[in-house]
């Protein structure tokens, strides 16, 4: 009973129009084109066709082909110098330079950066108040680097709350936070910490820079990179995705 069934359904599945199929070839298209609607309003095919020489055709009548002709890809003479350090800039760093004498090359220009912005939005917050609580003292640049490093080293110490590092609870007190920065303190520079002056642009313009909040350590890094490195012909790109569920305008929606 269950081969005479087999053959039966061999048998019409042999006599299915090739229009039935889950695959069919298709004329090239060099453009998308739409599938016309039915009177029913429906599209006049839902099935899923494709070809390994005219490309992919979705449910919805959408098709992506190959480009018609030869496929040139322009390759530049590399015209960079010698790739690594230039030591005209930075003489005095050399292989058995620490990372911290590396840092400031880099980072000095952003401290001084976080100290003005982060001190001038808090005393704006003042401004706004009509009486609270006494003022705290300016940010300086050496509780900036503090406060880095302390955000740093959380990685190595993961807690479910930013609190619990300086708690003194048996099972979870650490010394290092309390002996680095005061709990109050640490609060105070991540509530008013800022890398530019508080003046939003008009978001509905087309023009308006999405980057504005972090535009100044942009262009400080991207100034600094080029002043003291010089990549070498051949690089690997990569990229890190950061979980974040905050609002800003370009977050992208990754589905897993």
């Amino acid at each position: 009973m269950w081969n005479s069934e087999s053959k039966d359904t061999e048998a019409s599945n042999d006599s299915m129009p090739e229009d039935e199929g889950g695959f069919q070839e298709e004329p090239e298209v060099s453009h998308l084109q739409s599938d016309c609607p039915t009177s029913s309003g429906q599209a006049s095919s839902s099935l899923i066709s494709t070809s390994a020489s005219d490309g992919f055709q979705s449910g919805s009548g959408q098709q992506w082909t190959r480009p018609s002709g030869p496929q040139r890809v322009a390759v530049h003479t590399f015209t960079g110098g010698p790739s690594g350090k230039r030591n005209t800039e930075a003489p005095h760093i050399n292989d058995s330079s620490s990372p911290l004498g590396v840092f400031p090359l880099y980072f000095a220009e952003i401290i001084t950066l976080l100290v003005v912005e982060t001190n001038r939005y808090y005393h704006a917050h003042l401004d706004r108040l009509d009486e609270g609580p006494s003022p705290q003292p300016d940010m300086t640049e050496a509780e900036i680097l503090v406060f880095l490093a302390i955000i740093i080293n959380l990685r190595h110490c993961k807690q479910d709350k930013l609190t619990k590092y300086w708690s003194r609870a048996y099972n979870y007190h650490t010394t290092f936070y309390g002996n680095c920065m005061k709990q109050g303190r640490f609060f105070h520079i991540l509530c008013y910490l800022h890398f530019t002056d508080e003046n939003e642009p008009d978001m509905m313009d087309e023009n308006s820079d999405w980057l504005w909040k972090i535009r100044n350590l942009f262009e400080i890094l991207n100034e600094k990179f080029s002043k003291y490195y010089n990549p070498s012909e051949h690089l690997a790109i990569d990229e890190v995705t950061v979980k974040y569920q905050g609002r800003v305008i370009f977050r992208q929606y990754i589905y897993h």
